[in-house]
This record gives structure tokens, C-alpha cells and sequence, in this order.
């Protein structure tokens, strides 16, 4: 057994970015497809340390910076939605909510018919539907505890985390394919593919540059600090009420008020490049954290009815985005953007799809809508609609003799 400790995860975690960066330079195919840098150098190490799993070494890592990573990203995307723009993004964040809708209600119609067919307890396809794919591992492992102490579900629980495990790694391989595919049907305004990649510029306003310095570093780094300290006491005021939202919601709803009070009293001017390239590195270090520390023996101990209603799951996903996503979204660039966004929490989780999405803008260019819609979505709406939607499937007569 060897045992990182925190130092020792974030060096790992530096590497492993650094493998990717390496990877996705220099493979054609990694570059030609959009495959995020975390998940290239992610999924290699999960696999190294699989083969040393064989031979009885195993690797652990302190994943105690992971949650922080992660909520400093939502506090950078909150930091970064200017209400003014999402005004105007407005018709299109309802028609992308009611595409991401119709999804889990496919998601958890597939789950349960293809658990049915294979002699499974269809309870097993709701777990491997929207509950742990649009959910991830936070909602899957809450239904999984309900399933198992409620309908005696055996197992439901690891089901659930292994489901939210495949989909997290599905859904960061298949969106920069499916983009792929999508952008060749469409004009990219200014896009040359042959050249390099350019640095990130923002989420929102591509275009707009100013200097970092060490004074307005520490300026954006109060402002995330402070988005992190008032979003978890948020979320603790909120805990047990009805209007309980998981933490990175509370977090990121903070930065969206405290970037928008700021302007509207004309008391400071969000820097969003700078925002930005915080937010990147989150990201990336989050990536990296989860892919590596991944346990695929867990995938692989998986029986063979569950892994082919996850697989189907994930051509279903891939098809729903080329087929209604991109139409919906209007079938140009930001809808193609927007299709690698739906894959990567469509099966994943946000993080997931904010990296399907860098992979591709970095590639053809900026879509400012895009990174408007999907992290509102995925971060505001996407966990309310599931246990909507789960609850009804629940309810229906089907699921009452269970």
C-alpha cells in the first residue's frame, strides 16, 4: 500500500495534467477528437495503477482538496454570470432546460426497460438512469441509501457509485467526439483548427484582456474565498428545510450575487479573465484528482447486465446530442459547443462538461453562449428536474408492487 498525503496528491495531480497536456500534443487522435487534457492524463494513470492493482500494490490518494477544488470552481463560474447577459441568453437557457428535460425522462426509460429485459430489478434501471448519469455520485449515493433501506435493494448503493463512476468517464470521452462530428456540418466564425491553441480568455467575453497582477490576483482570490465561506453557510442555513441545494449551488449562487451587487453599487469591476484562469486551474486540478484516484476494478467488478445498460446509456447520450440537443439549439457552432456540454453531464457531472466544452473552444474558438447556458443549467436546474422526474417514474403503479 502506498499513501499519498496532500503534498503528495497535488504533485500527482500536477503530473498527471502535465501527462495530459503531453498526450493531447502529441496523439493525433486525443487532439483530433477534443479529449480534454484531465481526462487523458486521468484515465492513463487510473489504468497504471489498475495493472499495479495486479501485482498487489495499490495506490491511495488524501482527495481532501477535491471538494474545495471543485467549489472554487462554481464560485468562479457564479463570479463570472453577468445578469445582464443572462437576459438575453434567457429563451435559450429554457429551450436547452427542456432538451436536458427530455433526456431524463429517456435516460430513465431506457434504465428501466433494458433492466426489465435483462431479468433485473427495474429499480437497477432507475440507478442506472438519470439518478447516478445527470446526478452524479452526490444524488446517486443519497437515492442508493433510499433504495436500500426503503425497497431492500441489495448492493445499491455501490451500484449507484460505480454507475456514477462510468458515466463520469464516458462523459468526458464522448463529448469532444461528438462535437467533432457536429462542427463539420457547421461554418465556425474564424476558425483555423491548424493553429495553436489560444490561452483562455474568459468565460464569457473572450475578447476582453487585462494585465493580472499580484494586487488583482489577491482581488479575485478574496472574492472566490468569499463565495466559498457564505456559500457553505448557506447551505448549512438551508439544511433540512425544503429549500435545502447541494453546497457548489449555494456557492455559486453567492458569486453571482456578490459579482452583481458589486457592479450594480459601482464598487468593483469583475475581473473576468482573471476569474477565468482560476477557475481553469481548478478545474483541472479537480479532473485530474477524481480520474486518477478512480478505483476501475470497481467498473470491472460491475456484472455484465449493468455494464450493457451503461453502455447503451452512453450511445443513447451521444445520439440524443447530435439528434435534439444540436437541432433545438439552432444546428451552428454554439449548439455544437453546447452538444459536448450535454454529454459531459448529461452522463457525468457541470465540471465534466465545462472541460468538453474548453476542449473544443480552445480548438475552433469562442462560444460565449455555451458557457452561459450549461453551467446555469447544470448548476441551478439540473438537480431539481431529476428528483422531479425520478419522484414521478417512482410513482407510477409500476413501481408501487415493488
Amino acid at each position: 500500500m502506498i499513501e499519498l498525503d496532500f503534498y503528495g496528491t497535488l504533485v500527482a495531480a500536477s503530473l498527471v495534467l502535465l501527462l495530459g497536456r503531453g498526450l493531447v500534443t502529441r496523439v493525433g487522435f486525443l487532439r483530433s477528437y477534443n479529449i480534454p487534457e484531465p481526462v487523458a492524463g486521468g484515465l492513463l494513470v487510473a489504468m497504471l495503477l489498475l495493472i499495479l492493482r495486479t501485482f498487489d500494490i495499490e495506490v491511495r490518494f488524501d482527495t481532501s482538496l477535491q471538494t474545495p477544488l471543485m467549489l472554487a470552481f462554481f464560485a468562479t463560474i457564479g463570479l463570472s454570470a453577468d445578469l445582464a447577459s443572462l437576459k438575453k441568453g434567457g429563451r435559450i437557457v429554457g429551450i436547452f432546460l427542456l432538451a436536458v428535460i427530455g433526456l431524463l425522462v429517456v435516460q430513465n426509460a431506457m434504465g428501466i426497460g433494458l433492466a426489465t429485459l435483462l431479468g433485473l430489478d427495474p429499480l437497477m434501471g432507475l440507478l442506472t438512469g438519470s439518478i447516478t448519469l445527470a446526478g452524479g455520485h452526490g444524488t446517486g449515493a443519497a437515492w442508493g441509501a433510499v433504495f436500500s433501506e426503503k425497497y431492500g435493494l441489495a448492493s445499491a448503493s455501490e451500484l449507484a457509485l460505480a454507475s456514477a463512476t462510468f458515466g463520469l468517464v464516458l462523459g468526458g470521452l464522448i463529448g469532444g467526439p461528438v462535437a467533432r462530428l457536429l462542427i463539420k456540418r457547421v461554418q465556425v466564425p474564424g476558425c483555423n483548427p491548424q493553429q495553436a491553441p489560444r490561452l483562455p480568455r474568459g468565460f464569457e467575453q473572450p475578447n476582453k484582456e487585462r494585465s493580472i497582477t499580484p494586487f488583482s490576483f489577491v482581488e479575485t482570490l478574496a472574492l472566490i474565498a468569499v463565495s466559498l465561506l457564505a456559500g457553505n453557510l448557506l447551505n448549512g442555513l438551508l439544511q433540512g428545510t425544503a429549500f435545502e441545494l447541494p453546497t457548489f449551488v449555494c456557492v455559486l449562487f453567492v458569486g453571482v450575487v456578490l459579482r452583481n451587487s458589486l457592479s450594480a453599487l459601482g464598487l468593483y469591476q469583475v475581473f473576468e479573465r482573471e476569474v477565468s484562469v482560476l477557475g481553469n486551474v481548478s478545474l483541472s486540478l479537480f479532473l485530474a484528482i477524481a480520474l486518477m484516484s478512480l478505483k476501475l476494478w470497481d467498473l470491472a467488478a460491475l456484472a455484465l447486465p449493468i455494464f450493457i445498460i451503461l453502455a447503451v446509456q452512453a450511445l443513447v447520450m451521444a445520439l440524443f446530442a447530435i439528434f435534439v440537443t444540436f437541432r433545438v439549439m439552432g444546428a451552428n457552432y454554439d449548439a455544437a459547443v453546447l452538444a459536448a456540454g450535454h454529454c459531459g453531464f448529461g452522463l457525468g457531472a457541470t465540471p465534466t462538461a465545462i472541460a468538453n466544452m474548453q476542449a473544443v473552444t480552445q480548438r475552433y474558438g469562442p462560444s460565449q453562449i455555451a458557457f452561459l447556458v450549461v453551467p446555469m443549467v447544470g448548476a441551478f436546474f439540473i438537480d431539481i428536474v431529476n428528483v422531479i422526474v425520478i419522484k414521478l417514474y417512482l410513482a407510477l403503479p409500476f413501481f408501487a408492487a415493488v
